[in-house]
């Protein structure tokens, strides 16, 4: 049948397809893998154990060792690898009854950019579970395989002698990245606080001191010190003050870990070798990277002392209150005797005497006083009688206006021959308009301005200003109401900036101090480690303290000036004619400002001190540039009060010095463009405030008329003198300053008109122009201690030329302010001694820095730096009272005999 046969051919097809094909493959069956023997050794501690390990052996030895309760021994195992097989370490299990601990060797420690460095010999000491029974037999084991075909070793265990550390008992000591060492040591009875010293005599290796609670595993390798506990990096010392509230267990560990590389220290990083066949991940062996270190924990001070300093801080600067106290009651007494020995005269009254500028009827010895009769300029005159040469030609013998707020204007004639200075005639007005005057005047609707509304105030200022011979008078004719308004801006300006300034730093420098208690790594903060007394949270509570003398004679000088603000309101309530016409012009707004940024200078310095480092190092540094400052204008406007710099431009300039303070700390170290660029800001700045200074601000590179003009009080045709264009200086600008520099300098050469001015003005220019060459070549690298010594050195320049031309002008220095100077000298000079001790710096790794570290030297308590915040504040509050008290010889004698300088 057909479809029989078909089907049987498709069957007959289908077995003969079967059979062609090939047979399957057998499929890998896994091999049975041969069982690990396991030795079991029993071991003896300081025996050394050779063996040999490979992937089918697993060599277990077995130690064991007597445990007391009261006596603590380390045990430290010791293993050396003798094979070269760094792809297939041998590792290492120390089995104990609470910890474990595992290592294997060859060893790696990455460094910097994931450096690989390779040790063949490794040594760990092993954790001490606590017990407690009086004696314990305890077990543990060390594991040793590998997956090596054969790999030898050295095995060694032993007991560390001296594991428990004694007070004040030295131990010495060697480590290495692969063979760190710790220690315990234990609180003894009474001892609340002590502080680990550990020592080398070689700056490198680098190492990490680490202070541990008695806690299993120890963290004792360079990747995993930092886990726990407080830590600081070390060169040649270190200092950790452990205190036993933060140690249940009255006890701690010290750990000594020796790092890879140096670059945490200052050092510099390891040549890396590579050669062309190896692999950047290659790991380098150091070799025998070995540092010798001594420890020694010692007491430190307790609360008693704590208490004892504070108190000994307070007596100090609560001691000048007293002693002010003593003094102004003193001085009233005095007051007083002279006052009954005025009314007892018949006389005419000695403050009338003294205004006219007559003979006194009494004796200047029965009052204490040097007579002003014969007052004169040094060499330019005696008696009244000074050159007139500079006015004269501007006054003749024409009326002139001269009127004070709320007062009517006289008139007085300055006569023709002889021609005597205006200063001098002044001293010839009748007390009657005097007496007119009103008393303390509110300071409503007052601008500085008002007086400027005459219309002849430019030729006016011009012909004052511009004279050979200034007196005190001449630059004091604005309204007394306006130019208080004016000063006071500088107390509430400074006193909003200490708000705005102060509360961020505060919350920072808690910051700061909270992320150092919590992580434990002291290099954040840069203190005296070797005297850092901690208080609470705060790490170094005693150069906080030492702070307070800031604010204390800060806050006794602002009492000060309240008083003698309130005394002569009161003088000028009764119309008083010595507060009136005589002495300095007083304006307390400036001193108000001196005596904030002083307590503000305390209040910043002890939170620089919280937690000392290169972000905040502007705390400490602010306000002393803003205190330089304010006593350089102080002095200024003594002799100047109406030409004075506003509020707002000196701390503008002051913002200024701050800013370039910041830049040069963060840029300026080894950067030649900013050293360049600031010495000609430097040098063009000395030369702008030169010649403001020397023509009394009456210049201005400006055109008058068709034709240039200088500020040397002469003119050519167009104006006045002095007097220039509104207009802005245009692209003419050099050619005129040439133009001026030819006629007055080489056409017709001639000499300063004002040459005590140029005198102290080419001093200025060549310490300025010498310290911008300074920092030029050196380029220190303490930008801010620099750029603060320039404005000292100008200040202390200013205040000798002050008084060196106080005496030629036949005034004197009485008693108080000479105390004052000579007394805040010597302060001044030690002050300094300690400042340039140099306990630590920022500018270096805080490992470099811990090298300047010294003991306290005071009370156990206070160390050099304290010592430096002591005496400059006493230093600053005397130099503040050297500029109060200075002109007090003045009081008596009118303003129109008061000379300028």
């Amino acid at each position: 049948m057909p479809g029989a046969g078909a089907a049987a051919l498709a069957w007959a097809l289908l077995a003969w397809a079967l059979l062609a094909l090939p047979p399957a493959l057998p499929q890998p069956q896994p091999q049975p893998r041969g069982r690990r023997r396991m030795v079991d050794k029993e071991a003896r501690f300081n025996t050394t154990y050779t063996d040999w390990v490979d992937a089918d052996l697993l060599n277990i030895y077995a130690f064991n060792h007597s445990v007391r309760r009261n006596r603590t021994e380390g045990v430290r195992v010791s293993v050396n690898v003798l094979s070269d097989h760094k792809d297939l370490p041998v590792l290492f299990v120390v089995r104990q009854k609470e910890a474990v601990v595992s290592f294997q060797v060859p060893l790696i420690l990455r460094g910097l950019y994931q450096r690989k460095y390779v040790y063949q010999e490794v040594s760990r000491t092993l954790c001490q579970p606590q017990t407690k029974a009086e004696v314990e037999t305890q077990h543990f084991y060390v594991d040793v395989s590998t997956l090596s075909l054969n790999a030898s070793y050295q095995l060694r265990v032993t007991h560390v002698e001296n594991f428990v550390l004694r007070t004040n008992k030295r131990f010495s000591f060697n480590a290495t990245a692969a063979q760190p060492q710790y220690f315990k040591y234990e609180f003894p009875e009474g001892v609340d606080s002590v502080i680990v010293k550990v020592t080398s005599a070689m700056a490198f290796p680098c190492s990490v001191i680490s202070i541990q609670d008695i806690l299993c595993p120890v963290y004792d390798l360079d990747n995993n010190v930092a886990f726990i506990g407080m830590y600081q990096t070390m060169t040649k010392k270190a200092a950790i003050t452990v205190q036993k509230k933060d140690f249940p267990s009255n006890s701690f560990y010290v750990v000594v870990v020796v790092k890879t590389e140096d670059e945490a220290c200052g050092g510099a990083l390891p040549y890396y070798p590579l050669s062309k066949d190896a692999s950047p991940d290659e790991p380098v062996d150091q070799h025998n990277r070995q540092k010798m270190l001594e420890v020694m924990v010692s007491p430190t001070i307790t609360s008693e002392a704590y208490v004892g300093s504070v108190l000994f801080c307070l007596g100090i600067f609560l001691s000048f209150y007293v002693l002010t106290l003593f003094i102004a009651c003193w001085e009233s007494c005095r007051q007083q005797k002279r006052k009954g020995l005025l009314a007892a005269m018949d006389s005419p009254s000695l403050d009338t005497a003294s205004l006219l500028g007559h003979a006194r009827s009494i004796p200047d010895s029965f009052l204490g006083r040097a007579p002003y009769d014969s007052y004169g300029y040094g060499s330019f005159g005696n008696g009244s009688s000074g050159s007139a040469e500079g006015i004269t030609d501007s006054m003749g013998s024409a009326e002139v206006p001269y009127g004070y707020a709320g007062q009517e204007q006289f008139k007085r004639r300055t006569p023709s021959a002889p021609m005597r200075p205006l200063s001098v005639a002044m001293g010839e007005r009748s007390l009657e308009n005097v007496a007119g005057r009103p008393r303390l005047d509110s300071l409503s609707s007052v601008e500085e301005d008002d007086y400027d509304t005459l219309a002849d105030i430019d030729y006016d200022k011009n012909v004052i200003r511009t004279k050979q011979y200034l007196c005190v008078a001449d630059l004091a004719r604005k309204d007394k109401r306006v130019l208080r308004k004016k000063y006071q801006i500088y107390f509430w300006n400074i006193a909003t900036i200490a708000v705005f300034y102060a509360l961020p730093v505060i919350q920072l420098v808690i910051t700061y101090q909270t992320v150092v208690n919590v992580t434990g790594n002291q290099d954040i903060c840069y203190y005296n480690f070797l005297c850092a007394h901690p208080l609470g949270n705060l790490s170094a509570f005693n150069n906080i303290l030492s702070n307070l003398g800031y604010v204390l004679l800060g806050l006794l000088f602002l009492l000060i000036i309240l008083q003698r603000e309130i005394n002569y309101n009161r003088a000028l309530m009764r119309n008083d004619a010595h507060a009136l016409e005589c002495g300095i012009p007083k304006h307390f707004g400036l001193f108000y400002a001196m005596g904030t940024a002083l307590m503000m200078e305390g209040l910043l310095s002890a939170c620089y001190h919280v937690c000392p480092n290169y972000t905040n190092f502007q705390f400490d540094t602010s306000f002393m540039y803003m205190i330089a400052g304010l006593c350089m204008l102080k002095l200024y406007q003594k002799r100047h009060p109406d030409i004075n710099a506003s509020a707002y431009s000196a701390y503008a300039c002051l913002a200024l010095v701050i800013f370039f303070s910041v830049v040069g700390v963060v840029f300026g170290k080894g950067n030649t463009a900013f050293w360049i660029v600031f010495s000609v800001i430097h040098i063009v700045a000395t030369l702008l405030l030169s010649t403001q200074l020397y023509y009394m601000g009456r210049w201005k590179l400006g055109k008058v008329g068709d034709t240039a003009v200088s500020a040397a009080g002469g003119w050519q045709r167009g104006g006045p003198p002095g007097v220039t264009s509104p207009l802005s200086a245009d692209s003419g600008i050099l050619r005129r300053i040439l133009h001026v520099l030819y006629t007055d300098c080489v056409r017709q050469c001639s000499g300063p008109m004002y040459v005590d001015r140029m005198v102290l003005l080419v001093m200025g220019n060549i310490i300025n122009w010498s310290l911008a060459a300074y920092g030029l070549i050196v380029r220190p690298n303490d930008f801010a201690s620099y750029l603060l010594a320039i404005g000292i050195c100008n200040l202390l320049l200013y205040f000798a030329f002050y008084i060196i031309m106080k005496l030629r002008s036949g005034e004197r220095i009485k008693l108080i302010p000479l105390l004052c100077i000579i007394g805040t000298s010597v302060v001044w000079g030690f002050a300094l001694f300690f400042f340039f001790q140099g306990l630590s710096t920022w500018q270096k790794t805080p490992a470099e820095s811990r090298e300047h570290n010294r003991d306290c030297i005071l009370l156990d308590f206070f160390d050099d730096h304290d010592i430096w915040h002591f005496l400059s504040s006493i230093a600053m509050f005397g130099s503040f009272l050297v500029l109060l008290t200075l002109d007090d010889d003045l009081d008596c004698v009118q303003r129109d005999k008061i000379y300028v300088f």
